[in-house]
């Protein structure tokens, strides 16, 4: 698949959604969008801001607090021929409404012989700090991973977050569209054009050969810090590869990268036990044993919930830190007092550590 020019034109992740959901709603008549909070003030945090005074309130439109209810409506929307666009606003939210996606969306192609489909997107929410705590903070993503017949996505860089929710409109399956939150401000060069990103191919970011990153969403960002530091600071080469996409899970990018490596680190958002994180280093274990020089590791949240209590949450979620360390231990790699102080300055945040990295910004 060619890639679209950028000429350097610069939008946030959230923009980017926003972009793409008015460009398939613009061609496409059946693409309708409803969710909590879609026509407010705060627009889903403004990535659906002007669509209601754009395209009116048959397209655009709140939902009540019936998360299963409405669901069902845009599952039934969808078979009968529209391009439903359902969002949460927190994953969390979305618990309410997983009979619907597990027993209908799911399974209603597998039923039917094929002679059914059920397009619809479902844009969930995650991310941390808020002070919200257990309720609000998980992230889930391994839940949906599990249902045969579901796409799960979740992108990482603005240029990813409109191309796949483009490809996600399009596609005829039920797509699971993951955000976190503390993307949605970072800007990457985003061409003005229609595109598709493809929903089942992870890409390298960030190019090395003593150990290869898995990373999922945020973690990828983290990822990329890390490697970074780790490569000036230690002269260790850790080639970070974004994964994109939860189901399907694409091996193969990760086999290709650990052939190189023969190390492998998996970073994921979610608890360890039960995580994505777990799966791909099971498949990559299965396949390619034999090219493995050290024991994958996995860095993912703690098996605990989420505490909301900022002193307990600056020790909760895995940073560029924790991903270092795990490679350099991968590595059996021991440094000095005096470098150790290096690499963690060098990845040290300015500002509150519960709320989003500002310093940070693309192109990834």
């Amino acid at each position: 698949m060619s890639t679209p020019e950028t000429h350097g034109r610069q939008l946030s992740y959230v923009e980017a959604i926003r972009e793409a959901l008015d460009q398939t709603m613009a061609r496409d008549e059946r693409v309708i969008v409803i969710g909590e909070g879609v026509p407010d003030p705060k627009a889903i945090f403004t990535s659906t801001a002007g669509l209601r005074e754009k395209y009116g309130p048959q397209r655009i439109f709140d939902m009540p607090l019936a998360e299963n209810g409405l669901t069902g409506a845009c599952i039934g929307a969808a078979i009968a021929g529209m391009r439903p666009v359902m969002i949460h606003q927190r994953v969390d939210f979305a618990l309410l409404s997983m009979d619907q996606l597990v027993n209908n969306a799911a399974k209603w192609h597998y039923m039917f012989n094929g002679k059914a489909s059920v397009p619809l997107v479902v844009r969930m929410i995650v991310g941390r700090g808020w002070g919200q705590g257990p309720q609000h903070s998980q992230s889930l993503q391994a839940m949906f991973a599990q249902i045969p017949g579901i796409r799960v996505v979740m992108p990482t860089t603005a240029y990813d977050a409109k191309g796949m929710m483009i490809a996600s409109i399009e596609d005829n399956s039920p797509v699971i569209f993951i955000e976190h939150r503390w993307l949605h401000h970072v800007k990457d060069e985003v061409p003005q054009e229609y595109y598709r990103v493809p929903l089942d191919k992870a890409k390298i970011i960030h190019d090395g050969a003593d150990v290869t990153i898995a990373a999922f969403s945020y973690m990828s960002f983290e990822a990329l810090i890390a490697a970074r530091a780790l490569l000036a600071i230690a002269g260790v080469s850790a080639e970070v590869v974004d994964m994109r996409s939860i189901r399907p899970l694409d091996v193969d990018a990760v086999l290709a990268s650990v052939r190189k490596t023969g190390r492998l680190v998996v970073a994921d958002t979610a608890y360890k036990t039960g995580s994505i994180a777990g799966e791909l280093i099971s498949e990559v274990t299965e396949q390619a044993f034999s090219i493995l020089k050290a024991a994958p590791m996995r860095v993912c949240s703690p098996d605990f919930p989420t505490p909301s209590a900022p002193s307990m949450t600056e020790h909760y979620y895995p940073t560029p830190q924790t991903i270092a360390d795990a490679v350099l231990k991968s590595l059996g790699k021991t440094l000095s007092a005096d470098v150790q102080e290096k690499l963690r300055s060098a990845m040290q945040r300015n500002g509150p550590h519960d709320v989003p990295n500002r310093d940070f910004s693309g192109p990834f």
